[in-house]
């Protein structure tokens, strides 16, 4: 049985950027929480508990993009054209976050509010334009005679901008609930509080998403809604709803660690959600992954250096988790 490597590249990128949402959400949420805390003490301990490993969660956006470029040029050059600006801005964000990481802990007391804006800004900035982004692939990218055509600035609509806003409390949801685990006493009650609210945001959100998408794209609505595919794609809006309510019972319970796996679920079903929706198209609405697939050769020699580094990121990513566990607190570092 022969296997397609243009769904493998598929399928590794999808993988990437999965793995991207899900472990810097949490600390770009973080980033943007810290409009809500406003003692040093809580600040440096929330910092402290990404700092290990906030770095080491971008390698998977570097890999979801060197694999698009690799193995899907077309749609590298479609995307990076349509969506130019949204991503310089998004990685503006992200230069201005890392910045923040490495001086805010020099600087004197005087300056140190300058960092804490600059990573609460930069936070904010990368989190939306990543929205913005999907928001944009999701409601289609135009196409003319093969090339796009539609102007730098046709990210700027209704959805886009919904979906940045979505994708902001998505990430400060994360956040939340990272701090659950990792925290204690009052920074860990605050962050309880502010999951609460923030859940039922998110629950809005995504409903508005889901009934705004198939309205207004009717092959998304086709996906949905016909059948048979309605009976066999019934079960996601059950998990969501149950993932929500779970969510909502383990930071009622005062749980630690169950809020972040629910609200990781959460992230990975609106994810699958938007997989199922634009399959099998890589350039919505109408190229396909087989459509904008570099040559196969092209494709085989990319895989094998990707099939070795992949296995490799994900021990180190696993080890430095493993090293850095426990609870974080101001006055001893991890415990």
């Amino acid at each position: 049985m022969s296997i397609d490597i243009t769904i493998v590249w598929a399928a590794i990128i999808f993988f990437g950027v999965m793995m991207y949402v899900v472990m810097d959400g949490f600390d770009l949420g973080i980033g943007m929480l810290y409009l809500f805390v406003p003692k040093r003490e809580d600040r440096d301990v929330m910092m402290n508990t990404v700092a290990p490993v906030w770095d080491g969660n971008e390698t998977w956006l570097v890999l979801g993009g060197a694999g698009l470029f690799a193995a899907f040029p077309r749609a590298y050059a479609v995307l990076l054209s349509a969506l130019y600006l949204p991503l310089i801005l998004m990685l503006l964000g992200l230069i201005f976050r890392g910045v923040a990481f490495e001086f805010r802990f020099k600087a004197p007391d005087v300056e140190r509010h300058i960092w804490d804006k600059a990573f609460f800004g930069g936070s904010f900035v990368a989190a939306f334009f990543q929205g913005v982004t999907l928001g944009t692939y999701i409601n289609g990218i135009k196409l003319t005679n093969g090339e796009y055509t539609a102007g730098a600035f046709a990210w700027v609509a209704p959805f886009p901008l919904f979906a940045g806003l979505g994708v902001v409390i998505a990430y400060s949801l994360l956040g939340c609930c990272w701090l659950i685990w990792k925290t204690d006493e009052s920074l860990q009650s605050r962050m309880r509080e502010l999951a609460k609210k923030l859940s039922w945001l998110i629950l809005f959100n995504i409903s508005v998403i889901s009934i705004w998408t198939p309205l207004s794209n009717q092959e998304i609505a086709h996906r949905w809604f016909t059948m048979p595919n309605i009976l066999w794609l019934s079960p996601m809006p059950i998990l969501v709803a149950l993932t929500m309510w779970k969510l909502s019972r383990a930071i009622e319970h005062k749980h630690e660690l169950s809020p972040f796996i629910y609200s990781l679920c959460i992230i990975f079903l609106g994810y699958i959600g938007l997989g199922i929706s634009v399959w099998p198209n890589i350039i919505p609405p109408d190229i396909s992954i087989w459509q904008a697939a570099a040559p196969i050769e092209s494709q085989r020699f990319a895989l094998v250096g990707t099939v070795i580094i992949i296995p490799i990121i994900l021990i180190y990513t696993a080890w430095s988790y493993y090293v850095f566990r426990g609870k974080v607190r101001a006055e001893d570092g991890y415990h």
